[in-house]
């Protein structure tokens, strides 16, 4: 696909995503979007379109397909400098941090995964916050292997042993680890689930 007819396309999906009503046809665009996310010859038009902007809104959304869609394309976009960037600038750490929360295993390991893309000199702090370091611990006991060793690898990398150690203290203080329930894919499962908030 050329240049500008790629744009084009894009344009075209962003704009039938702000007309449709359909909720349907919405997740199918969002859906899209985030592949289209993937390319990073797509990073500028995308940009251009603000289609980041259009990412961080959905984590907000009370349809969860949509949360899932908006943090998976957020993770595709995330690891270009300047997506990262205005990703970090607009505050989307904290709605990325707030999806570590989802009952949707996809969700979640989204979210998992762009909190370590969007790690910086300046954001480290608020990525391994202690709600952030308590939550990893725990899903680092987990029965799911993917979310088990996407943890692992978030707190040998980007915590210090004392943070680690502090936050496994505390998860055995309190016994709930913040309350953050795994996520489940179960349909059975349709409790509320707290969100994470920075200290």
């Amino acid at each position: 696909m050329a240049t500008s007819d790629r744009f084009q396309y894009l344009q075209a999906l962003v704009t039938e995503f702000q007309d449709t009503d359909s909720t349907e046809a919405k997740e199918q665009v969002l859906a899209n979007l985030a592949n289209f996310a993937y390319d990073p010859r797509n990073f500028s038009d995308l940009r251009k379109l603000q289609v980041i902007d259009l990412f961080l809104d959905m984590l907000t959304e009370e349809n969860e397909t949509f949360v899932e869609f908006g943090i998976g394309g957020l993770c595709n976009l995330c690891l270009d400098k300047a997506n990262k960037s205005h990703i970090l600038s607009s505050g989307g750490l904290r709605l990325v941090i707030n999806c570590l929360s989802s009952k949707r295993e996809e969700t979640a390991l989204s979210a998992l995964t762009t909190l370590m893309y969007l790690s910086t000199t300046a954001s480290r702090a608020d990525i391994t916050s202690p709600p952030v370091v308590e939550c990893m611990v725990r899903f680092s006991l987990s029965g799911n292997r993917r979310i088990r060793n996407l943890a692992t690898v978030f707190l040998e990398d980007y915590c210090s042993e004392k943070q680690v150690q502090e936050a496994r203290a505390q998860s055995q203080h309190t016994h709930s680890a913040l309350g953050i329930p795994l996520p489940d894919t179960s349909p059975h499962n349709s409790g509320e689930t707290p969100e994470l908030e920075l200290n």
